[in-house]
């Protein structure tokens, strides 16, 4: 059964439907692919000892895409993978773990690939039906799942043993791709974001989400109740998550010491309280759901946090010890 961390807190958050309007949306043609491609590592850079940059040749969106891959000095093999998908803005804005946190600190002397991918800015990190004119061809779960995995597995010579996390826009995707892929990921995290996609919340925030980025959702799975919605919702499926290391978490809204200094992590955004409000009845709604199938997971509801680099940096280290002993690191 969930594990659930809770204090409550001293005030409450009350949604509004103008409040949570403004929360959601705070969140939030390209040439086809030769037929041969296949995916490839066209460039490489060493940054430092324990970091890397690498360019990935994507054969689905026909472009390359970069991603930060921090390591242990000299890259030794046989290590497991832990990728840590980006928020809303795909990392492309700068904002995001490798900029706003000590994450290559935290790192530095575990064994462990950790890929921290830039790109997939507002796309809910999935295959898109449909170019569009404004996000372009999107086939992000082709990537993470086949594409990027093959090309990390081969430059760093890995153990095969693969873990997912997302944060904010992400958080709900990474457990999509945990069901799409049930055999790539033996652990997943969600931090502070929306898992549900059809119910009325969850369809709420993704269509907000695409369309802060200026694209149209519909493009995407379909009009939304379309089956494509019900296929990539975790709640829905979450019965496809049995046998992994699952970890939930969010903050209540309320402002306090997890949250450090606001704004300096680019997401101390106006309605920040209420999104991270938001979050905590999503992620309470996957935690449910998860109960009642009797699928072990974790879910740290904290009685601070407002939707900002400090809580999800907080969670990740609290994350770490489940993730590092369910993939080896």
């Amino acid at each position: 059964m969930g594990e659930r961390t809770q204090t409550r807190p001293r005030h409450s958050i009350r949604l509004t439907v103008a409040g949570l309007l403004a929360a959601v949306l705070a969140l939030t043609l390209t040439p086809a692919p030769a037929a041969d491609a296949a995916p490839r590592v066209p460039a490489a850079q060493t940054l430092s000892p324990t970091v890397s940059m690498i360019s990935v040749y994507s054969p689905s969106m026909n472009r390359v895409i970069r991603s930060h891959v921090l390591h242990p000095a000299g890259s030794p093999a046989g290590l497991p993978v832990f990728y840590m998908l980006p928020g809303a803005g795909g990392a492309e804005d700068g904002i995001s773990w490798f900029n706003n946190t000590r994450v290559r600190q935290f790192f530095a002397n575990k064994r462990v690939n950790v890929v921290l991918p830039i790109g997939g800015r507002f796309s809910m990190m999935t295959d898109w039906q449909h170019t569009d004119p404004a996000l372009g061809r999107n086939k992000w779960q082709t990537f993470f799942t086949r594409e990027l995995p093959a090309a990390v597995n081969k430059q760093f010579r890995t153990s095969g043993v693969n873990a997912i996390s997302g944060v904010s826009m992400s958080a709900g995707p990474a457990l999509d791709l945990a069901t799409q892929a049930p055999r790539l990921y033996r652990a997943v995290a969600s931090y502070s974001g929306c898992p549900g996609t059809t119910d009325p919340l969850g369809t709420l925030a993704a269509t907000a989400v695409t369309a802060r980025g200026g694209g149209n959702v519909v493009n995407m799975w379909g009009p939304p109740g379309s089956p494509a919605w019900y296929r990539h919702d975790p709640v829905v499926n979450a019965n496809k998550l049995r046998g992994k290391a699952i970890y939930l978490s969010a903050g209540s809204g309320i402002a306090g010491p997890v949250d450090g200094r606001l704004l300096q992590n680019g997401s101390g955004l106006v309605g920040g309280n209420v999104i991270e409000a938001v979050a905590l009845q999503c992620t309470t709604n996957m935690s449910n759901r998860l109960n009642g199938l009797r699928i072990p997971h974790r879910f740290v509801h904290r009685p601070d946090g407002v939707h900002t680099w400090g809580l999800f940096y907080a969670d990740l280290r609290n994350s770490w010890p489940m993730i590092a002993r369910a993939i080896g690191a």
